[in-house]
């Protein structure tokens, strides 16, 4: 029986300090390096100078059921909501944010009661599933 303590393993390499050299080097890199390119001159972007506050965004929401949803007012009638965004047409133009599933059909037909009810501009952005 061998009673002699045992053999102890040598050690590996210890990598803490390669891994704290990669990190400070790649600090130090970050912080000297130019990302952007620096203007040739200094520019004083232009400032609004009325005191008004602005005019808030007028969003018509089409739904693919064919639901509309304006300013907190929810209607299957488009007629309903379409005197209603014409109120809005003061705001400016009126944006008509429609699902993806919506026919380009019922959204030309929806522009065109829009029109009829006094609204000249009209923004389509849409709010698809992404299916």
């Amino acid at each position: 029986m061998d009673f002699s303590s045992p053999k102890t393993r040598q050690a590996g390499e210890p990598v803490l300090p390669m891994i704290n050299v990669v990190f400070l080097l790649l600090i130090f890199f970050l912080l000297s390096s130019q990302i952007a390119p620096r203007a040739p001159f200094a520019v004083t972007p232009p400032r609004l100078e009325t005191d008004e506050a602005s005019a808030p965004e007028a969003v018509l929401f089409l739904a693919a059921d064919g639901r509309l949803h304006f300013s907190g007012t929810q209607d299957q009638d488009s007629d309903a909501l379409a005197a209603v965004a014409a109120q809005a047409a003061e705001l400016g133009t009126l944006t008509l944010r429609a699902d993806a599933e919506v026919p380009a059909r019922a959204v030309a037909a929806l522009i065109a009661r829009l029109r009829e009810a006094g609204i000249t501009a009209v923004a389509l952005t849409g709010t698809g599933t992404g299916s």
